[in-house]
């Protein structure tokens, strides 16, 4: 039979009007033992079904680093900067977990590359198009303190803040 301690529990996601969520996050120093409990629960965050990326602010840890989790490819950075990105920028639908049920179209690009390190301090790049893409610049976004909705249009912005006030969550 397994012990309670054997399961993992969710860190619960951080909801727009946070502070954490608009916090430029410090970067990652010396990896630590803090550092990898920090990833592992990025990685257990990002696993529930649904869930494309997870930055550090989100599960309230000022620390520049998040997880990704698109098309079965299940991965952190940690200092992540966008380096490239490619094509013209598109609208495309966007949600976020700290703003539950809530869906605008943001201009993203349609591919790009993130440099990093992992827990080990070596280089890592991951580059996608698709969903990737729009997963890498979504999460920078939250590690310098930016939501998706900070990237809306006017009128879609007011919509949002709207519907925000009215949310049950909020």
């Amino acid at each position: 039979m397994a012990s309670p301690c054997d399961e993992v529990p969710e860190r619960p996601i951080r909801l727009f009007g946070d502070p954490v969520l608009k916090t430029a996050s410090a970067p990652v120093g010396e990896i630590d033992e803090r550092v990898r409990a920090v990833v592992a629960d990025l990685l257990d965050s990002v696993a529930i079904p649904g869930r494309a990326g997870v930055a550090a602010s989100q599960i309230g840890v000022n620390l520049r680093a998040f997880s990704f989790n698109v098309d079965g490819r299940i991965g952190y950075l940690l200092n992540p900067v966008l380096v490239e990105l490619g094509g013209d920028p598109e609208l495309v639908e966007e949600g976020c977990l700290s703003v539950p049920d809530l869906w605008y179209p943001v201009r993203r690009s349609p591919w790009a590359r993130a440099e990093g390190i992992d827990l080990d301090g070596n280089p890592v790049s991951v580059e996608g198009a698709g969903l990737l893409a729009q997963a890498l610049q979504h999460e920078v976004d939250h590690l310098d303190g930016m939501l998706y909705l900070d990237r809306l249009e006017k009128d879609a912005r007011r919509d949002a803040m709207r519907r925000i006030r009215e949310s049950s969550w909020f």
